[in-house]
């Protein structure tokens, strides 16, 4: 009976460990209960919201999200499939997306570059390499619950907020729809406090 137990207790758990591998997290920075929440959607190719992450988010994270008043999620709106598997690749480390988002975007002059998707591909597994963000490139790329999650990001974008562009940023359920620049979303957010 007790090599039953322990056998049932063996399965238990690691039926538990799998479902908690395989759970594919959101990545976001802030309170979960701050009285704001802005969605994030972009893309890790796009320029544009690199110039968000260099220019508005500093004084965003500054003002309002360490302060404990937004909670800024990342939403994944893919624009082509370098910026797929870059999103997939920052999603595959639980603990550190949002350092890997950051990282990408700091640095996208030196991986989205190339003439093909493989260029591409090998210019983002190096760079991912050399931050030693401790992934394995080709598992996270390939992995099959990570592909479904950033594709849902999309698609719930599309139809639930009629995303066309990035970035995107969707605030307390309602789109952002001024000029993005950090003096128009401090207003908007100040509003709201």
């Amino acid at each position: 009976m007790k090599k039953i137990l322990f056998t049932l207790l063996i399965l238990t758990f690691s039926t538990v460990n799998l479902i908690a591998e395989n759970e594919v997290k959101r990545i976001y920075e802030g309170k979960e209960d701050s009285k704001i929440t802005i969605l994030l959607y972009e893309s890790l190719t796009c320029s544009h919201c690199a110039k968000f992450h260099s220019d508005i988010y500093p004084d965003l994270k500054k003002n309002f999200i360490d302060k404990g008043f937004v909670k800024l999620e990342y939403r994944n709106f893919p624009l082509d499939l370098a910026a797929f598997n870059a999103a997939k690749a920052a999603h595959c480390k639980i603990s550190n997306g949002e350092e890997i988002l950051h990282f990408l975007y700091k640095n996208q002059s030196e991986w989205v570059k190339g003439e093909t998707i493989e260029g591409l591909n090998s210019n983002l597994e190096k760079i991912l390499k050399s931050k030693n963000f401790g992934i394995d490139y080709n598992k996270c790329i390939n992995n099959k619950n990570i592909e479904d999650f950033v594709l849902e990001d999309r698609i719930e974008g599309v139809k639930k907020y009629n995303v066309s562009a990035t970035p995107t940023l969707i605030i307390n359920g309602k789109k952002f729809e001024k000029s993005l620049t950090y003096k128009n979303l401090k207003k908007t957010l100040e509003k709201l406090l």
